[in-house]
């Protein structure tokens, strides 16, 4: 039988009757022993719910990814339900609830359960949701290994690769067990617990607003705590603060109404390909400064607290160049922790004819890429846009949001159709001096003989804009994956260690001081 899916009801009298407070140092320690003692059936629950492909658009396998979550937390007393849109095919937040008697403050624990789009091919001798194990990265050259016997020794830092193995399974995983560890040990946490677990953050949360602002009594609450990204790349454990907003733009070009042999009609006709690579050649100068018009007009400065933290950060950039490979790097020579505090801009992908064994003697009819735009706090998403608009037209464009007309192609030179897609939000950032935040720190310090690291901003995106603007609640993330995790790519991993790492952190954030 499966750890989960034991009897819970026995654990639960016994916190109830006989709860007990402990210090977060022994929190930490009773909780590692009782995933020292469970890591063969909690590597078996992760596996079972990593199979189960979790694209938001899958509207069937969303489903099945939200009734496993409703068993599991209803296997654990956690009364679940869903908070659904108006639209059934929207994915539903998974929804729990803990009441500790006596607790004067309440928490959200919040992670996604919804994941990247992959294409299988890209991936390395294993298929996105059919996990496998290796003995280590495949760039350390790890090889896939058969999954441990009952009795064997399991090594942490062995690595579960598939999708949603970091980001983010491993957070909605983390914060259950770790409820389950302290249920397990007669640890009563300090706050009332609500379990927050959203279906398309990987899709830019077009409906978040409207399931907060429906369910908004519900989820009163003192702080909105979130389990995603990586932590530091010194190995370090790390508090973040504040994240990234995003907005995602398609952007294309246009040469002749169809294809054209390049032998017939090479220096000729134009080539969208070039122009578009011109364009957006255009929006970054040489040493990978953006040159969009005010791009950072409106960012809002840090503060003295915050310079500090960073100043304090362990500083790896060197080591990251040499991991990565790259020998230079964008941003006129500003650290990579300066750098994301700094709106960004970026091609996630750009296609114009065909490469490799489909290439074809031709002048493609259109080129296309689709734009990645980091917000950080003063940033507007819309006004972002807006800004990237004029650019595009400063540089002899004429926009449109549809496919040119046979009379617009023969009036404008050059034409480009921008969109931005749905679920763009802002950037948020929380006072690293609050109460709330102070008590996140010394409970993640608590896990940790090492400093952890304080950040004002993760370099990734999450919608704790529009949660603050509806719930009117601090927001602090506290990220387990590693950070070599290959999130949103192929090979998606997450190293053992870090999982088990994140089953303590979040034990003792349920029992931090208040």
């Amino acid at each position: 039988m499966h750890l989960f899916r034991r009897s819970s009801l026995i654990l639960v009298l016994v916190l109830l009757l006989s709860p007990v407070c402990f210090s977060q140092n022994t929190v930490s320690k009773l909780v590692r022993e009782y995933r020292t003692a469970n890591e063969h059936q909690l590597l078996s629950e992760f596996v079972e719910i990593l199979a189960i492909p979790n694209v938001a658009a899958d509207t069937p396998s969303i489903k099945r990814n939200a009734d496993y979550l409703v068993g599991f937390m209803k296997r654990r007393g956690l009364n679940p339900r869903l908070l659904e849109a108006q639209d059934n095919k929207v994915p539903p937040v998974v929804y729990g609830e803990w009441i500790t008697p006596g607790a004067t403050k309440t928490v959200i624990f919040y992670a996604h359960y919804d994941g990247q789009p992959t294409n299988a091919a890209d991936w390395t001798g294993s298929e996105p949701w059919v996990p496998v194990l290796r003995s280590a990265s495949l760039e350390n050259g790890g090889k896939m290994i058969p999954f441990p016997a009952a009795g064997e020794k399991i090594d942490p830092e062995w690595r579960l690769y598939g999708r949603s193995t970091s980001d983010d399974k491993a957070g909605v995983f983390a914060i259950l067990t770790a409820f389950d560890a302290l249920i397990a040990k007669g640890i009563k946490p300090t706050v009332n617990i609500k379990f927050f677990f959203e279906g398309e953050e990987e899709a830019g949360s077009p409906n978040l607003r409207e399931i907060l602002t429906k369910h908004k009594d519900l989820l009163k609450a003192d702080a909105f705590i979130v389990c995603d990204g990586p932590v530091h790349q010194s190995w370090r454990k790390q508090v973040v603060f504040g994240v990234r907003g995003d907005v995602n733009v398609d952007l294309t070009v246009y040469g002749a109404n169809r294809p054209l042999h390049s032998g017939h009609y090479g220096n000729w006709s134009p080539n969208p390909a070039l122009t578009l690579a011109r364009l957006l050649s255009s929006m970054k100068d040489d040493r990978g400064n953006i040159t969009v018009k005010g791009w950072a007009d409106d960012v809002e400065p840090l503060g003295a607290v915050e310079l500090q933290a960073i100043k304090d950060a362990p500083q790896y950039d060197e080591e990251i160049k040499r991991q990565l490979g790259i020998a230079y790097t964008e941003g006129g020579g500003k650290s990579l922790l300066d750098l994301i505090n700094q709106p960004s801009l970026n091609i996630n992908g750009f296609k114009s004819g065909d490469v490799g064994e489909l290439a074809r003697n031709v002048i493609p009819s259109s080129a296309s890429a689709v734009l990645d735009l980091r917000l950080v706090k003063g940033n507007d998403h819309v006004r972002q846009v807006e800004k990237l608009r004029r650019h595009i037209e400063s540089q002899g464009f004429h926009i449109i949001d549809h496919e040119p007309t046979a009379a617009e192609r023969l009036k404008h030179p050059f034409i480009a159709k921008l969109t931005a897609r749905s679920g763009g939000y802002n950037a948020q950032r929380t006072r690293m001096d609050l109460p709330i935040s102070l008590a996140v720190i010394d409970a993640v310090q608590a896990t940790s003989t090492d400093p952890i690291v304080r950040m004002p901003t993760l370099g990734g995106s999450l919608p704790l804009s529009i949660v603050v603007e509806v719930l009117n609640q601090p927001t602090i993330t506290v990220p387990i994956a590693n950070y070599d995790n290959n999130q949103h790519a192929e090979n998606e991993n997450i190293r053992l260690q870090n999982l088990w790492d994140g089953i303590e952190i979040f034990a003792s954030l349920m029992t931090m001081k208040n």
